[in-house]
């Protein structure tokens, strides 16, 4: 009974605290095209990706947000939103190419792929670079091929100490909460169907 009450009471001061704090007490000084684009951003901002957390171990999406080698990488994540997938329990294995791989490629090829129109080809390349698994560079040298999150193997070719994934050089590994990114040299670009 006693339990109940406290119940009822803390209940009671929660709706009225959630009251007091929705109340016009400040006005807000918005125009409609304000909303609008705030609404917008809300609604693009959605999921797991957009919760953040001080105490959790990183993810492998925070991890190259939180990069300032990756800053090509996190805008073209964006741009084929695919923010959320990056955040699952996984393990995910992330080959990250860096801001100076995505500038290796011919000149406006990265431009064309953030373009809205490109958004499936950009998604089915940044795809090619996530594999299921959490593996430490060493222990990829143990493999020929990964089945990569766009259906298509990539090699793995092991040459001394050097580990590569479809060409991209291994340079450094970060292990995540939720699996690993490997740092790559290169951008890897999926086999034409």
């Amino acid at each position: 009974m006693r339990s109940t009450i406290k119940l009822s009471t803390l209940g009671l001061i929660l709706l009225l605290a959630l009251n007091s704090g929705c109340k016009d007490g400040a006005q807000n000084k918005t125009t409609t095209t304000d909303q609008s684009t705030s609404e917008a951003v809300i609604e693009s901002n959605k999921g797991q990706a957009f919760i953040t957390d001080d105490e959790s171990t990183p993810t492998v999406l925070s991890i190259a947000i939180n990069s300032p080698d990756h800053t090509t990488l996190v805008a073209a994540v964006q741009a084929a939103s695919l923010e959320n997938a990056l955040v699952n329990a996984g393990p995910l294995m992330v080959f990250a190419p860096t801001n100076d791989a995505f500038d290796a490629l011919p000149e406006g090829t990265v431009e064309d792929l953030l373009k809205p129109e490109n958004k499936d080809a950009l998604a089915n390349i940044l795809k090619y670079h996530v594999t299921p698994g959490n593996y430490s560079k060493d222990f990829l040298k143990n493999f020929k091929k990964l089945g990569q999150a766009n259906d298509q193997n990539v090699p793995v070719e092991v040459k001394g100490d050097d580990v590569f994934i479809g060409g991209a050089k291994i340079i450094a590994s970060v292990k995540a909460g939720n699996g690993i990114v490997h740092v790559v040299d290169k951008v890897i670009l999926p086999p034409t169907q």
